[in-house]
């Protein structure tokens, strides 16, 4: 066999193993894909949890027991969601819904959007619960500052706004609008407003890490990071909903941007 025949084959040689292992690489892949892709950890807890319950916006506080999801997944056991698209979920597929300090960092239309989708995949009777910044608290650190709201304030101040001399309410409430990527601060009226326009109805506020519930009871853990409970409780409000029938559970329209 010549010299130049021998070249080629061990070239060919090198090139089929070479095809070999990407098949191989490919193959694991598609596996993986299969066993951690965006489906397959909704698909396992829909398949093995009685009680159905949909967490968005989880973070690193993922809560045992819920389908966790996140724009930014941090675990292969939280699902990826775009909250302001529809859900990738059939209609009424769940008991519960919760989520916590996430729908102000979109607007008011991704807002509303996000709460239609989470009546249409609730069941009839099923339970929405929404944690969010209350508008009405940070206005008040303005106009009447108790020593909690001036101890909020300089909780804000020491720890986010570093390089501010003072312990000063515009400081904080511009913190709160505009800071960690805020695009929209409810009030009470206003989330029911939306809410109910959702489809929602027998909206009630309650306090966080409180329910008549037993399984919506200390799901809040804002504040926990920074080992500051008091304040996410003194700047978080609650509400819950219950999913009535709704004539148009198929009706989708992406908000505007």
């Amino acid at each position: 066999m010549s010299e130049s025949v021998r070249s080629i084959l061990k070239r060919s040689e090198t090139v089929v193993g070479a095809v070999r292992d990407c098949q191989r690489i490919l193959a694991a892949s598609v596996r993986a894909a299969e066993r951690w892709g965006p489906g397959s950890v909704s698909k396992r807890y829909l398949a093995d949890a009685q009680i159905k319950k949909l967490q968005i916006g989880a973070g690193p506080y993922a809560l045992k027991g819920w389908l966790s999801t996140d724009i930014s997944p941090v675990s292969k056991d939280t699902m990826y969601l775009d909250a302001t698209k529809r859900f990738p979920f059939a209609n009424e597929t769940f008991d519960y819904v919760f989520s916590e300090h996430m729908i102000e960092h979109i607007p008011w239309r991704h807002g509303l959007g996000m709460l239609q989708e989470c009546h249409r995949v609730l069941k009839p009777g099923g339970t929405l619960r929404i944690a969010t910044p209350d508008l009405a608290v940070m206005l008040r650190l303005y106009s009447q500052p108790d020593d909690m709201a001036k101890r909020y304030i300089a909780w804000i101040t020491d720890n986010f706004l570093k390089g501010v001399p003072v312990y000063r309410p515009v400081f904080a409430i511009n913190c709160v609008f505009y800071g960690w990527g805020h695009r929209f601060l409810y009030d009470a009226e206003t989330l029911e407003l939306a809410m109910r326009l959702a489809g929602f109805a027998s909206v009630e506020r309650r306090t966080p890490g409180q329910s008549d519930d037993p399984h919506l009871v200390g799901i809040e853990s804002h504040g926990t990071e920074l080992d500051a409970r008091e304040m996410a409780q003194f700047e978080t409000m609650v509400l819950e909903a219950k999913r009535g029938p709704s004539p148009q559970l198929e009706t989708f329209t992406a908000p505007a941007p």
